[in-house]
């Protein structure tokens, strides 16, 4: 996966036998951070799916960033853009983020990703989130009260390539 957590674009599949090294772990999560040696390329993977020689809560957290891939080169004309209109409304405890759809092909379209950090529990915790397709135009978070840090958040258009700019989600007041 290209971030710590199942709702990002996978890179590849794994075979049986694949090996490879593990360098960190998400600060959130259990996620682990490998090199894989069949690919030679780095990428995010549940312990849950593999099997490990050690133990993986004796890696050292890491604070690394997801290395997303692009649908765009820097400077040069793209297929799709961000989500345009993005809105967020609170309800209580609940914040519904709302965008407006953005037309894909059928093979490209992979929908959107959202990057959430919110307060639940007293924490700011991360909700990342992934909607199927570009139809689906509307997610609702959990967003508490009693936590020092604002909550925040980014959107993503997801396409098969990769992902858009992130556009920020005008976070309302609690």
């Amino acid at each position: 996966m290209w971030g710590p957590a199942k709702t990002y674009l996978y890179g590849w599949d794994l075979k049986a036998g694949d090996t490879g090294t593990v360098y960190g772990r998400a600060p959130v999560g259990t996620w682990l951070y490998v090199h894989m040696d069949r690919v030679n390329k780095w990428c995010w993977i549940s312990p849950w799916v593999v099997d490990l020689v050690g133990d993986p809560n004796t890696v050292i957290e890491e604070n690394i960033e997801a290395h997303m891939p692009w649908a765009f080169e820097p400077y040069e004309p793209h297929l799709y853009d961000p989500p345009a209109r993005v809105s967020a409304e609170r309800q209580g405890d609940q914040v519904i983020i709302t965008w407006s759809s953005v037309w894909m092909t059928q093979d490209d379209d992979r929908g959107y990703f959202l990057d959430l950090w919110v307060c639940q529990g007293g924490y700011i915790v991360w909700v990342p989130a992934s909607l199927p397709d570009q139809y689906q135009t509307q997610f609702t978070v959990k967003d508490e009260t009693g936590c020092s840090e604002a909550s925040h958040g980014l959107i993503y258009t997801v396409e098969k390539h990769g992902y858009t700019h992130s556009k920020d989600i005008p976070w309302p007041g609690k």
